[in-house]
């Protein structure tokens, strides 16, 4: 089992669905993670126990996923020093994830959590490759190489739509 990178924690085990997008985009660039269910409210011991050992087994950045109250992130950032990248999640509370929006995004001075949009995994997951690859080559170069991926991505969808129209395309896409 390789040395995991990347800690994936989330709130509960119904995070898990959206928080595979986040293991999928680290799997595709070969970065080594685990993935826990922790929770700021019904395990705080277990939590910071975790996320202080977490860097001996060499996590270098967390990705922390929770709805509603959204606390799991800000434990973290407050139990380390290594990069904390937070993803709210919607809920079915009503509040369409705006609650954990904001429980993530207004960290107190000197405890900071990057945040990315609701529901954001898989942008937590490409931001963690980021800091990583800040001292690994390699890794810089997989970037690169998934950025001219994207593009070449773009580029083939518009001669398609250039070759066969709106309808044409639209057809194609739902068909």
């Amino acid at each position: 089992m390789p040395t995991p990178r990347v800690a994936i924690l989330m709130g509960s085990d119904s995070d898990l669905p959206t928080m595979r997008g986040a293991a999928n985009v680290l799997i595709s660039y070969g970065v080594a993670h685990e993935v826990k269910v922790l929770s700021a409210h019904r395990s705080p011991a277990r939590t910071v126990a975790y996320v202080e050992a977490a860097p001996d087994r060499g996590v270098q950045v967390f990705i922390c996923a929770a709805g509603m109250a959204a606390h799991l992130a800000g434990v973290v950032a407050a139990h380390t020093s290594l990069p904390v990248i937070g993803v709210p999640l919607q809920s079915s509370a009503g509040l369409a994830g705006a609650d954990a929006l904001y429980s993530t995004v207004m960290m107190p001075p000197g405890i900071p959590v990057a945040t990315v949009g609701i529901g954001g995994a898989k942008n937590a997951a490409h931001l963690a490759v980021r800091i990583l690859a800040l001292a690994d080559a390699e890794l810089a170069a997989r970037i690169a190489e998934h950025r001219v991926d994207m593009d070449a991505g773009v580029a083939a969808k518009n001669e398609r739509l250039d070759t066969l129209g709106v309808d044409g395309y639209l057809a194609e896409k739902e068909g």
